[in-house]
């Protein structure tokens, strides 16, 4: 399952990635050729802030899970 976030604020990477690890399924973040572990506070911070990426989510499983990484979700 994929869509897209935008992270405008530390606290909402923080928010993000606090979601992310308590998935048990595999997140990816993408942007160009650039892939990061969305589980990963600094890996995110440092590729995600302020910018559009688009999130890949493997073997979803967890349907509550997967909502609470949607709530990030950007048209």
């Amino acid at each position: 399952m994929e869509f897209q976030i935008l992270l405008d604020s530390p606290k909402e990477v923080e928010e993000f990635v606090k979601a992310a690890s308590k998935c048990p399924f595999e997140i990816d973040l993408k942007s160009g050729n650039v892939f990061i572990d969305a589980k990963s506070f600094l890996g995110v911070m440092t590729m995600a802030l302020h910018r559009k990426m688009d999130v890949s989510c493997i073997d979803v499983c967890d349907r509550s899970a997967y909502r609470q990484l949607k709530k990030f979700a950007v048209a």
